[in-house]
């Protein structure tokens, strides 16, 4: 007979043979954003007539009024115009930035809004295995597509005005600017996913857009605003891109700086970037 107080003896377990069940692996950036070509293809085909006016041939008639016709009046020292030996040469590169700025801002803005609030088409992307980054990437991918086209064929059509120095130079200059453009974009698509209203886009044009054009030293070097004023505006990523973009057209290129340049457009867009895809994440799902 068996003693009572013994426990009674369990069988041993056994762990299951088999490996827990994964759960599915989520799409990559880049193939969430490849997913999204033909919607954005469709969105280029059905809207790029109306760009071109404000893309191409505005900024065009801006040169010729203000680089050839009012140009045609400065005499200069090129000394005052870092390099440059016209104010049609010392205009062009910072107008092309400008350009970019215009672009970049202008994407970001209102076509988000639509994407939250009007069209809602962020949100029917989001009830697909895609997610906010993958949205976000997209979009912004877009906006460089747009970048590209409208300050290349820029810098194209400027070419035979003689204002570049160097044949390299105005390739990386086009890399400068489409730097620049995204900078930008990243940073004002975190605002815009952000704000419940598209008054405050007014603001972002008004205090934003049209302060950093006019003293980024696009126009006239900034060593005119006087110390203050220079100092503040040589911290801006504006000023970054006009000033590496004219080193590289003029052939003026002092390295240290350029470097400086380049890191200061490079964080800006990779915090923009951070901070854009976690806002829409937000948005959301909020």
């Amino acid at each position: 007979m068996a003693d009572p107080t013994t426990p009674p003896t369990t069988p041993p377990t056994t762990e299951p043979t088999t490996s827990p069940t994964t759960e599915p692996r989520g799409l990559s950036l880049a193939e969430g954003i490849g997913r999204q070509r033909d919607y954005w293809w469709t969105v280029f085909k059905r809207t790029w007539r109306g760009g071109i006016i404000s893309s191409f041939f505005s900024p065009l008639f801006y040169v010729l009024a203000m680089g050839v016709l009012l140009g045609g009046f400065i005499e200069v020292d090129p000394s005052r115009l870092e390099g440059a030996t016209s104010y049609l040469a010392f205009i062009v590169p910072g107008l092309v930035v400008a350009h970019a700025l215009g672009i970049a801002v202008g994407e970001t803005t209102y076509p988000v809004m639509g994407g939250l609030k009007w069209h809602k088409t962020y949100w029917a992307q989001a009830a697909t295995p895609l997610e906010a980054r993958h949205i976000a990437g997209a979009h912004l991918m877009f906006v460089l597509f747009r970048l590209a086209t409208a300050c290349g064929v820029f810098m194209v059509v400027l070419a035979p005005f003689g204002v570049f120095e160097s044949w390299w130079g105005p390739i990386l200059a086009f890399g400068v600017q489409l730097l620049t453009g995204m900078a930008f974009a990243t940073v004002v698509m975190g605002i815009a996913v952000r704000v419940r209203s598209e008054e405050a886009f007014g603001v972002i044009f008004r205090l934003g857009v049209m302060p950093l054009t006019l003293f980024s030293g696009a126009f006239f070097p900034v060593s005119n605003l006087g110390p203050v004023m220079e100092v503040l505006a040589r911290l801006t990523p504006m000023w970054h891109g006009v000033n590496l973009s004219r080193m590289l057209c003029l052939d003026t290129v002092d390295w240290p700086v350029a470097l400086v340049n380049v890191s200061v457009l490079a964080a800006v867009t990779a915090f923009g970037w951070f901070w854009a895809a976690r806002g829409l994440e937000r948005r959301l799902v909020l």
